[in-house]
C-alpha cells in the first residue's frame, strides 16, 4: 500500500502539465529501449553485472550520459572508473560485497535481472519495471523491485522517475557506511566541473556549488552547462520526500559523478564511528529508495527543481 500510495504521489505531481512524447519501445537480446517517435531515449541494459540505463537523450538530441565504457565514440572522455555507467543504482558494502565498484578476485557482487516488463498508457507515460536480485557469492541477499516512470511535462524536458523496493532475502542484510553509492548518474564531458571539456557548474538545493557540494544533504543536486551539442541543459536527481532518509547526503564530484547516497554519513561528515550510516535488514523487511532525474534543455531557473520538489512534498503520502 505505501508503494502505491508514493507511485500515485508521484504521478498526481508529474502529470500537471501536458504530456506530449510519443513513446514506443522495442527489445532485442534483452535491452529494452525506450524511443520518443524515432529519437532514442534511453535503454534498460543488462550487459554489465548490474542493469543500467544508456543512453540519457535530452530534449536537444545530445547524449548527456558518458559514453565509455558502453562506447569508444569519445575519443576525449577519460577512461577512469568503468563501473560509472549511464544512470544506474548499486552500493558499495552490502554485507560486505560491493557492488558499486566491484572487486576483481574477491568477493562476487551481481545485481541479476530477473524479469523486465514495458508499458505505455495515453496519458504520455511509459514505465520499465524489473524484478532484480542482488547476489553475493552467488548467495541471494535482496529482491528489488525497480521501477522508471518516464514522462515529458513539456517539450524541453524529459522527467525519469524511479522507486526501488528493497526486501532481505537472507537472514540479515546490513546497508554499510560509505560514500560509495547509491543511486548515480555519470555525466558526459561538457557536464563536469572539472576535466578537459568541462563547462559546467555543481548545484545543489541549498547554493552549495561544485567542490562544496560533495557529502551535504540537500534536496536535489545539479549540473548545468552545456551538452555535448552546445545546448545549454540541466541534469538533476530529486531526492523525493518520501525516500529513506530525506534529505540525503549527495556523493557529488566534479569529474562528473551525481550520486544520492543515504548510507554514507561517517565519510561524508567525516565521524570516526564507521557505522553510522548503517542500515539494517531483517529478513523479509522492506524499505524504499525513490529520486527524481530531470533532463531539461535550459537553466537551473526554467528548470524549477525546488518548485518540483515543493509538488512531491505537498503530494506526500500520509
Amino acid at each position: 500500500m505505501i508503494r502505491k500510495a508514493i507511485l500515485a504521489a508521484i504521478l498526481t505531481a508529474l502529470f500537471t502539465g501536458t504530456a506530449c512524447a510519443e513513446f514506443r519501445f522495442e527489445e532485442k537480446d534483452g535491452t529494452h529501449s525506450l524511443y520518443d517517435g524515432d529519437k532514442l531515449i534511453t535503454a534498460f541494459r543488462t550487459d554489465y553485472r548490474v542493469p543500467y540505463l544508456y543512453p540519457l537523450t535530452s530534449p536537444s538530441g545530445a547524449n548527456i550520459a558518458r559514453h565509455w565504457p558502453m562506447e569508444n565514440d569519445a575519443p576525449t572522455e577519460d577512461k577512469d572508473h568503468p563501473h560509472h555507467r549511464g544512470l544506474w543504482l548499486s552500493h558499495g558494502n552490502v554485507n560486505g560485497y560491493d557492488f558499486w565498484a566491484g572487486s576483481v578476485g574477491k568477493k562476487d557482487a551481481v545485481i541479476r535481472t530477473d524479469k523486465v516488463e514495458v508499458t505505455m498508457d495515453d496519458k504520455g507515460r511509459a514505465e520499465i519495471t524489473a524484478t532484480l536480485t542482488w547476489l553475493g557469492d552467488g548467495k541471494e541477499l535482496l529482491r528489488e523491485k525497480r521501477y522508471h516512470i518516464f514522462t515529458r511535462p513539456d517539450p524541453k524536458t524529459l522527467q525519469i522517475h524511479i522507486h526501488s523496493t528493497l526486501t532481505a532475502l537472507a537472514d540479515k542484510v546490513t546497508f554499510g557506511d560509505t560514500k560509495e553509492g547509491t543511486f548515480a548518474i555519470r555525466t558526459d564531458r561538457t557536464l563536469r566541473v572539472k576535466g578537459r571539456e568541462a563547462k559546467a557548474t555543481l548545484t545543489n538545493s541549498n547554493g552549495e556549488t561544485n567542490l562544496a557540494a560533495w557529502g551535504k544533504r540537500a534536496n536535489w543536486a545539479a549540473y548545468s552547462g552545456p551538452d555535448e551539442l552546445g545546448q545549454p541543459v540541466v541534469v538533476a536527481i530529486i531526492d523525493h520526500p518520501a525516500s529513506f532518509r530525506h534529505p540525503t547526503h549527495w556523493h557529488a564530484r566534479d569529474y562528473g559523478l551525481l550520486a544520492a547516497n543515504p548510507f554514507g554519513i561517517h565519510d561524508f561528515e567525516k565521524k570516526k564511528d564507521k557505522t553510522l550510516g548503517n542500515h539494517v535488514l531483517a529478513k523479509n523487511e522492506t524499505f524504499s529508495l525513490t529520486y527524481g532525474v530531470i533532463i531539461h534543455q535550459g537553466t537551473l531557473e526554467s528548470a524549477k527543481l525546488d518548485a518540483i520538489h515543493e509538488s512531491l512534498t505537498t503530494q506526500k503520502p500520509q
